[in-house]
C-alpha cells in the first residue's frame, strides 16, 4: 500500500520487456479465441499488405498494462484503462519480438492516480494515450 502514497508526476512506476514469440501468439489466439490468421500465418497477413505477423492488439495491451500489476498489489485498484493503437508488433518467425513497457505516473489526485504507459518496439511506440487510472487510497 505505501507504494501508492507520496507518488510524483514523473515518478516510474515499474517497467519490463517482454518477449514475444510465434509460440505466445497461438497460446493468446486459444485463451482468447482469436484465430484470425494474420496473428499465426505469413502468407496471409502479406496477402492483405501486412509486414508480416503480427501480435494480437489485446495481447499488447494486456501485457502493457500487467507491467503495474506487481507494483499495484491489487489490480481492484484499477478503475480505467484505455490505449489507442498506432503501430503492429510484428513477431518474427525466429527472432519473435521484444515489447518494452515503462509506467510512470502522468497525475496524481486525492484518491487516485493516472498511470502513463509507453509502449515500444523496435524503438517505436506502438500504443499512445496508455493511461491507467487507480485508486490509491
Amino acid at each position: 500500500m505505501s507504494a501508492l502514497t507520496n507518488l510524483t508526476v514523473g515518478d516510474v512506476v515499474a517497467e519490463r520487456t517482454v518477449h514475444l514469440t510465434r509460440e505466445s501468439l497461438v497460446r493468446y489466439a486459444g485463451a482468447s479465441g482469436d484465430f484470425n490468421p494474420i496473428h499465426y500465418r505469413d502468407d496471409i497477413a502479406a496477402a492483405v499488405g501486412l509486414p508480416g505477423v503480427l501480435a494480437h492488439g489485446m495481447l499488447t495491451m494486456g501485457l502493457a498494462v500487467g507491467t503495474i500489476e506487481s507494483w499495484l498489489g491489487d489490480t481492484g485498484r484499477i478503475l480505467e484503462y484505455g490505449v489507442r493503437f498506432t503501430k503492429p508488433v510484428v513477431v518474427d518467425p525466429e527472432t519473435g519480438a521484444d515489447v518494452t513497457v515503462v509506467a510512470k505516473v502522468g497525475a496524481v489526485d486525492d484518491e487516485s492516480a493516472r498511470i502513463d504507459l509507453t509502449v515500444s518496439f523496435n524503438d517505436a511506440t506502438v500504443l499512445v494515450k496508455a493511461q491507467v487510472r487507480v485508486r490509491t487510497v
